[in-house]
């Protein structure tokens, strides 16, 4: 039995809330369909962040294919912050209305699972970031999560469904499961380096019977110059201080000569705990905090009808846009007629959303995957968490 929503039902507005079918029905018997300018924004980030990353637009834009739409937005991958309007839509109210629940739903969770990959990725001060949250989420939506989990800055990802679908390869070592069934790590490791190709890196895991430093001992003397790194799992019951696990393991490889043998930590980690373990360790496995990134919260609100400032209470009515100094970095958020605008060092300000959508049309060259991640790592250097 399937249970998840197809292009097509999303598309025909089914995946939308109840009172958009109602609003239609009043204005349609109303007779009125006004020409509107709606805005997309989060009034507040998740605790903690200070930025966030624009991700979904590609599916967005697959709504209002054929429809008499307008739409300006930031560029996919883009940074921004609260309050910032990050996409317009223009048109007449009807066209686009019994699709707000599917466009807000593309953007909240893509941008929020692109946020939290950036951070993660800032925190890992350059190692090896790895999206380990394929069994974290419902199947149906894992090349989704994984897609967005890449565009924010990981570096590989493990389903093998999502490598496919972004022409990548799927990285990952062999479950515990293997190591419990042939009885003994070493014995799991010399399994594994006889069945798998030489492209596959031996990365072994050594926390499923004993001493992770004994077992990363017993592995390197056995493998020697075949083992490229060890992977650390451990429960968060039997883990007591996990940087000292690591710093132990480091300590006892490099004192045997093993310097080029890497260690890798996945399970329960996030951006906060990676710079406590970044001395000892080469890369992480990021799962849960990744699958399950909190969301950002956009939403979209009406501030102009038929070319009238109007909006609701708390939010300000208007076309707005985005402006950032080309020198000093500077961003404001002004009224789109006042278009001149100079920022306080004397130079001149740049608008940064544009258009993607002109009735339906699309104007802007599609991006693929590897171009919107490449813009947000470059962003990445002038961020942190």
């Amino acid at each position: 039995m399937r249970i998840d929503a197809n292009s097509k039902e999303i598309l025909n507005g089914k995946t939308t809330d109840i009172y958009f079918h109602r609003a239609e029905e009043i204005l349609k018997k109303e007779k009125k369909n006004p020409f509107v300018t709606a805005e997309v924004h989060a009034r507040k980030l998740p605790s903690n962040y200070k930025w966030a990353i624009f991700s979904g637009l590609s599916e967005l834009v697959e709504l209002f294919k054929d429809k008499k739409i307008d739409i300006r937005s930031l560029p996919e991958g883009s940074v921004f912050f609260e309050g910032e309007p990050v996409l317009t839509i223009q048109g007449k109210y009807l066209d686009f209305a019994k699709y707000e629940t599917s466009l807000l739903g593309y953007l909240c969770q893509a941008s929020g699972i692109s946020t939290k990959a950036a951070r993660c990725k800032i925190a890992a001060e350059g190692r090896t970031v790895l999206s380990f949250g394929a069994r974290r989420m419902h199947p149906a939506i894992t090349p989704v999560i994984d897609r967005y989990a890449y565009m924010g800055g990981v570096d590989g990802i493990s389903a093998v469904l999502s490598a496919e679908k972004l022409n990548l390869e799927p990285k990952g070592t062999i479950p515990h499961s293997v190591i419990l069934i042939l009885g003994d790590t070493v014995k799991a490791a010399l399994a594994y380096d006889n069945a798998l190709p030489q492209s596959v890196p031996r990365i072994i895991l050594v926390d499923t019977f004993g001493d992770e430093k004994i077992e990363t001992i017993r592995l390197a003397q056995k493998l020697k110059n075949k083992l490229n790194a060890v992977r650390v799992d451990t429960p968060g019951s039997r883990r007591g201080n996990l940087s000292e696990i690591v710093r132990e393991i480091r300590s006892e490889l490099d004192d045997r000569g093993f310097n080029d043998v890497g260690i890798f930590v996945s399970g329960g980690l996030d951006e906060y705990c990676l710079p406590g373990l970044n001395p000892w360790v080469n890369g992480y496995g990021i799962g849960t905090s990744l699958s399950n990134a909190p969301t950002i919260n956009f939403s979209l609100d009406i501030v102009e009808i038929e070319g009238k400032l109007i909006t609701k209470k708390g939010e300000i009515a208007g076309e707005k846009e985005i402006f950032e100094c080309q020198r000093c970095g500077s961003r404001t958020v002004v009224l789109s007629r006042n278009i001149k605008q100079a920022c306080e060092c004397g130079n001149k300000m740049k608008a940064l959303t544009k258009p993607i959508m002109k009735k339906g049309e699309i104007t802007e060259k599609a991006e693929n995957v590897e171009e919107i991640r490449s813009r947000v790592i470059k962003q990445l250097k002038f961020l942190y968490v």
